[in-house]
Order: structure tokens, then sequence, then C-alpha cells
């Protein structure tokens, strides 16, 4: 009988994250996800039928005890935790407001991948996702150390691709915008029209990512999607 396919989740305890893991379990994968909120981490775990492991994606120990916890191999990496961190001009962020927001957006994610680079490289494939935002392609006031470090997630990826082709690996770039998530909650969001209910009822889902993330999984494996970006269509970007 072939085994389940492995599957790592970052940030997988709410949002988006959860919905991958939904995603990646209704299609038959073993999934772990990791997150630094232990009560959270476990009632998603319990809903979905999942393991947990609480992790700071910033903390090169805690994805060490990550991959440690794993059964010997990795199909799938999803990088998708993220957080705002400071939503407002470089001038009133302080020197740790912008460390975090490079550390939390672009840092945890590379760490990830400088673990699992090796275990799929011996494998002969894997499939690691990048979740990046629209934030990384466009500009805003306010934005500028989230963008910036999204905008980074995306080089990188790239780059990283060019490495692990060869092996048989593959790394997409994914990049979603508004969702009904708890990410515009935060303070410096205040007025954000993902807030609106209404609003929200018309954004991307959970779930409806996860299913992005799960068809991308299962490309024949001869095939890579680099970047793949999706938005709500009531959402207006201008210019585009």
């Amino acid at each position: 009988m072939k085994s389940k396919m492995i599957a790592v989740v970052t940030g997988g305890a709410k949002g988006y994250g959860a919905g991958i893991a939904e995603a990646l379990k209704a299609r038959g994968m073993k999934v772990w996800i990791t997150g630094r909120d232990e009560a959270a981490l476990q009632a998603t775990g319990r809903r979905l039928g999942v393991k947990h492991i609480k992790a700071d994606v910033t903390s090169a120990a805690d994805w060490d005890r990550v991959f440690a916890q794993l059964p010997g191999r990795l199909d799938v990496l999803v990088n998708n935790a993220g957080h705002a961190v400071r939503i407002r001009p470089v001038d009133q962020q302080s020197d740790e407001d912008l460390a975090q927001s490079i550390a939390v957006n672009l840092t945890g994610a590379m760490l990830g991948c400088r673990r699992a680079a090796p275990l799929m490289k011996q494998q002969k494939s894997g499939t690691i996702i990048n979740i990046s935002s629209v934030c990384a392609k466009y500009a805003w006031p306010g934005w500028a150390a989230y963008s910036a470090a999204k905008a980074g997630l995306v080089q990188f990826s790239k780059c990283l691709y060019t490495e692990l082709r060869e092996h048989g690996v593959r790394v997409t770039t994914l990049t979603p915008s508004w969702g009904a998530t708890d990410f515009a909650a935060t303070p410096d969001l205040a007025g954000h029209p993902a807030r609106d209910p209404k609003v929200r009822a018309r954004c991307m889902q959970p779930i409806e990512l996860g299913n992005v993330v799960a068809d991308i999984c299962a490309t024949p494996a001869h095939l890579a999607v680099l970047e793949y970006t999706v938005l709500p269509m009531l959402q207006e970007i201008m210019p585009l």
C-alpha cells in the first residue's frame, strides 16, 4: 500500500492555513500544522484530524523540532505563516517592527525551506508553496515593510526553484489578496473593506485557497507552477 503524502502547513491554526490543512487532508495527505497559539492549534487539530506542533517560524530551533517529528520524509511544505505586524508609514514604526516584519514574512519561510530542501532533494520529489501577497506586486502607503518582505519571498522562491528543479522538487509562489481571515482585524487596519461581513462573503474563503494549494500539489510531477495569483473579483486594484 502506498504511504500517505506528508505535508506541513505553517500558520495552520486559523484562516488560510487551516483551510489549506483541511484541503490537503481531504486529498488524503497526513498533515502537520504549526503555529504559536497552542489552544488554537489543538482546536483545529481536533476539528480536522491533523497533527499539530507549537512552533514559531522565526525560530530556527522550532523548525528543527518540527522536522524532528516528521517520519523521515516531507512531500509538501506550505509556508503560510505571516503577520501584518505594523501597517503604518515607515517613520511611525520602530526598528523592532521593521525587523519583525521581515522575520515573520520572509526569514521564517527561508528557514523552513533550508530544512526541507535537502530532504526533498534526497527523495527526488516534493512541492514547496510559499504564500506571498498582492502587496509584493503593488504599492500602498503603510505597507512598505510587509510588501518588501513578501516581494523578497517571491524572488527567493524563484531562485530556490532554479536550485531544486533538477532534483525533481517544485517551488511555487502563491499570491492571494483579500480573504475571509483575521488578517484585517489588526488595529492598524480599522476601516479595511474586508472587515465588512458583506465584503468578506465575497472574498476568498480559507477552504477555497486550500483547494488551490491542493490542485497545485496535484499537478503532474513533470510540471511546475511557478507563480499563481488569485484575487476576489470585487477587489479593484488601480492601476492593475
